[in-house]
């Protein structure tokens, strides 16, 4: 699994986490990180995600170059 800490003190609007998260508990895909569960821990939320050897999609897009082409196919999928 992978943790994904987010401080809610410095989130203004709460209500986008908690329907981000629903939204997330009610869509599973094999193509996408699906969620686990979360926990409120000293005022962080933490998000336990399936975990995806490579990194984040913004590491990867910093380190490689894609064409359009192959952009518009990871899209589709």
């Amino acid at each position: 699994v992978a943790l994904k800490k987010m401080p809610l003190c410095k989130r203004s609007r709460k209500e986008l986490v908690v329907s981000e998260i629903q939204i997330m508990k009610e869509n599973r895909h094999p193509n996408i990180v699906n969620y686990i569960d979360s926990y409120l821990v000293d005022g962080d939320l933490w998000l336990v995600m399936e975990y995806v050897h490579g990194g984040t999609l913004t590491s990867v897009l910093i380190q490689v170059f894609i064409e359009e082409r192959m952009i518009a196919a990871i899209s589709r999928e």
